[in-house]
């Protein structure tokens, strides 16, 4: 299995883009530049989510929805400070100990992106007893400004957004790539990817691909797209974190081991039909694949409580040091995931999906 060249140009254009979240203008435009060839109409909800119809020929076909997320984790600007440093907050989950001396970019109202530093407060002049590390709170990011008029005139204001300044890699002699945001620009190209391969399929099922938004601030936009499609089966297309680094035999979610059957996490337990389903699937045509569960969540912790309720399930990869400025797949595991995904989307009949409500 290779990556083809459209492919590769895809995953850098779409891992560096700039998206945080509540910012996903520059992420939603590409995908729907990219999926409206394929597709039949695009709708939009409310809060910018963006879905790419493909009917079925078939009357009363059942919905499917597959659903990436655009946003990244990132941080919104807070304030300017007199001397020209700036002051901001997360948007989604960041640890602090991977933040300093890291090159961000801001994006202005103008849409210029202007690349800075964070540095920190010296321990020399905090304040407590807690002095042990720097906390986000007492983080500044430095885009060489010398005074609030400075940046000012840069055009940069409080409300703007900041992601990582990362360049997509292909790692020498692996299969391993290295971006920023592969949670989840992975999921914004498989949706576009798959769409595309089922463009002269005839499905039995009416297929709405794309990606909600707000996902890492509290799964937001799902809750918005699945109330507007009231799908009636949902593949959630999502990265989760490797935890591979040690080499143990029993650490679960190694990249290159395949898409992950995911069996819970902190917001859905997979039910029994739609693993079964997976599992099929996966052996049916010879997808490599791994057990897999999280003590985070996925936009399907909103989708299957969702109308009356929507059997759903997650079809991702694994990518090491997700929520960080650099992270890493394995891009075999993402061809897996694609074909997955395919598959699974190709047996929703309504018989099948009948089954899958129990």
């Amino acid at each position: 299995m290779e990556l083809g060249k459209k492919t590769l140009e895809r995953m850098k254009t779409l891992t560096e883009l700039h998206g945080a979240s509540g910012f996903e203008d520059k992420v939603r435009q590409y995908m729907v530049d990219e999926m409206r060839r394929n597709s039949d109409e695009i709708i939009y909800d409310g809060l910018g989510g963006v879905f790419a119809l493909k009917k079925s020929a078939k009357e009363n076909a059942p919905k499917v929805m597959v659903a990436a997320h655009m946003d990244e984790v990132g941080f919104m600007i807070t304030q300017l400070t007199e001397n020209g440093l700036i002051k901001f907050t997360p948007l989604g989950g960041w640890s602090d100990d991977v933040l300093l001396s890291q090159k961000f970019r801001v994006r202005t109202s103008d849409d210029t992106e202007i690349p800075g530093v964070i540095g920190s407060v010296p321990i020399h002049f905090k304040k407590g007893e807690k002095n042990d590390k720097t906390e986000i709170n007492d983080m500044l990011l430095d885009v060489g400004a010398d005074s609030r008029e400075a940046l000012e005139k840069m055009g940069v204001r409080p409300g703007d957004s900041i992601v990582p300044d990362t360049d997509f890699q292909v790692m020498k002699d692996t299969d391993k790539l290295l971006a920023k945001a592969w949670d989840n620009r992975y999921g914004c190209l498989v949706a576009i990817e798959v769409l595309e391969a089922l463009k002269d399929v005839e499905l039995d099922c009416d297929l709405y691909v794309g990606a909600n938004v707000q996902e890492e601030v509290g799964l937001r936009g799902a809750k918005v797209s699945s109330n507007l499609i009231r799908p009636d089966i949902a593949f959630v297309v999502d990265c989760s974190p490797a935890n591979d680094m040690m080499g143990r035999e029993e650490d679960i979610g190694k990249i290159g081991e395949g898409t992950l059957i995911r069996i819970m996490d902190k917001t859905m337990i997979l039910q029994k039909p739609m693993r079964e389903y997976l599992l099929q699937t996966a052996q049916a045509n010879d997808i490599n694949h791994q057990y897999y569960h999280s003590p985070g969540g996925t936009d399907a912790g909103n989708i299957h409580v969702s109308n009356e309720g929507v059997p759903s399930a997650v079809v991702g990869i694994c990518a090491r040091y997700i929520h960080t400025t650099h992270s890493i797949i394995n891009y075999k595991d993402y061809l897996n995931a694609k074909t997955m995904l395919g598959e699974l989307i190709k047996g929703i009949t309504p018989e099948k999906a009948a089954q899958l409500r129990g």
